[in-house]
């Protein structure tokens, strides 16, 4: 599916004086004989992208879970087909933009599919609903690579620099050809990125102003510092059922960050992806899938 497909295919609402892009499916799966996956008995899955790209980096597996689930993928404020607002951008506000959109959706509870900023995002939904202060029951989570514990996350000089004083600067010198250099260097050696993945992501990005988003968002680096305890501690405790899919060959959040994981969160459930890099489900999405699906075939 292009860009173009895919934006046609979603909505834009007003969420808190934002306008947020987002996609909600209500496909039938191709076999309704079975009870649970019955339409009108359907789980909800909630879809958080990463920084700096899309809701579009699900496309590679959305057939397959729009198959079995109402699916909902929003794109975060700042980035892709969403409002890229003058105003700070926190982890707290994108969450409570994804609480927000799941509530005016009639969505009382549902399931977590995070990659990258989005995981830390989720980590922000998760920090509340063990507080008691969610609007939403979430079931269960599965990360994909991202910087779940900031003291493994290993920044690229370039994002460094973005957060620092000098990102304003960096952002308006910044180039597609950089942009294609850094997210290829991302990517498994086996599988890299798409020239189609690249360049539309760039637009994506730029789009509206788009560079100026790059150091705001990227401030969430310090808020994962600040923040670290009260987003571990509930994964800590397992308050609900946890993934985590790695692609290993991810040079900021590989196998150092599942190792990491491994060490901290009790009865940890990861899977290892050999032939991916910080985008499994771009790289390699019929494993991410099998492990996807497994996951919740457990819960089911």
């Amino acid at each position: 599916m292009t860009v173009k497909e895919w934006y046609s295919a979603g909505k834009t609402t007003t969420i808190n004086n934002l306008d947020i892009f987002y996609r909600h499916s209500f496909q039938n799966p191709d076999n309704t004989s079975n009870q649970h996956f019955s339409p009108g008995n359907r789980e909800t899955l909630v879809c958080i992208h990463g920084f700096p790209t899309s809701s579009w980096d699900y496309e590679p597996i959305w057939t397959q879970l729009e198959s079995r689930f109402d699916v909902v993928a929003s794109d975060l404020i700042g980035l892709g087909g969403s409002e890229k607002p003058s105003q700070p951008i926190t982890v707290a506000l994108q969450a409570t933009m994804i609480e927000t959109l799941a509530n005016s959706l009639g969505i009382k509870e549902a399931h977590i599919f995070a990659h990258d900023l989005g995981d830390t995002v989720a980590q922000e939904l998760l920090a509340r609903q063990a507080e008691g202060s969610s609007i939403v029951n979430w079931q269960s989570c599965v990360f994909l690579n991202g910087g779940l514990f900031p003291e493994t996350h290993r920044a690229k000089f370039v994002q460094k620099v973005l957060a620092s004083k000098l990102g304003p600067l960096l952002a308006n010198l910044s180039s597609e050809r950089t942009f294609h250099k850094t997210m290829t260097n991302l990517f498994s050696i086996e599988n890299p990125p798409s020239e189609e993945f690249l360049s539309e992501s760039w637009k994506l990005l730029v789009a509206n102003n788009g560079r100026s988003m790059m150091p705001r968002l990227l401030r969430y680096m310090n808020e994962r510092r600040v923040n670290r305890a009260r987003w571990v501690s509930p994964m800590e405790k397992n308050v609900i059922p946890m993934r985590l899919i790695n692609g290993i060959q991810d040079p900021i959040s590989g196998l150092h960050a599942a190792q990491r994981y491994r060490e901290i969160i009790p009865n940890p459930d990861i899977v290892l992806l050999e032939q991916a890099g910080h985008y499994p489900h771009v790289e390699n999405p019929e494993e991410v899938l099998a492990a996807f699906f497994a996951f919740h075939d457990t819960l089911a």
